[in-house]
């Protein structure tokens, strides 16, 4: 992959990210800012989440308040390069614990 490549990806990722947040319908309050290819998201409780960009390796990594990881772009889909789970479905996991309501992909 190049860096075109990864930004066209990393790019479609955000947007989707960004697209299911303002179609939530949940009581959770859960604000999406994104600023120099870094989104974070903040709950009612003060926790955030952060996604952001890493050019040098193409990787997409993520910070929770359990942890952070790393994913890498295989087989059409972003994969933690540790536990080989989806990206979309730790993040939606990550968001049903900070935000207190289910919230799915």
């Amino acid at each position: 992959m190049n860096d075109s490549e990864f930004h066209q990806l990393a790019d479609q990722l955000m947007s989707h990210i960004e697209e299911q947040l303002d179609n939530y319908e949940g009581d959770a309050d859960i604000d999406c800012e994104t600023n120099g290819g870094v989104m974070t998201l903040s709950f009612d409780n003060g926790s955030k989440i952060i996604i952001n960009r890493q050019e040098p390796f193409h990787q997409i990594w993520l910070a929770t308040k359990n942890g952070g990881y790393h994913f890498d772009y295989r087989d059409n889909q972003w994969v933690c390069d540790r536990s080989g789970n989806y990206f979309l479905s730790m993040l939606g996991q990550a968001i049903t614990e900070q935000s207190g309501e289910p919230f799915l992909f």
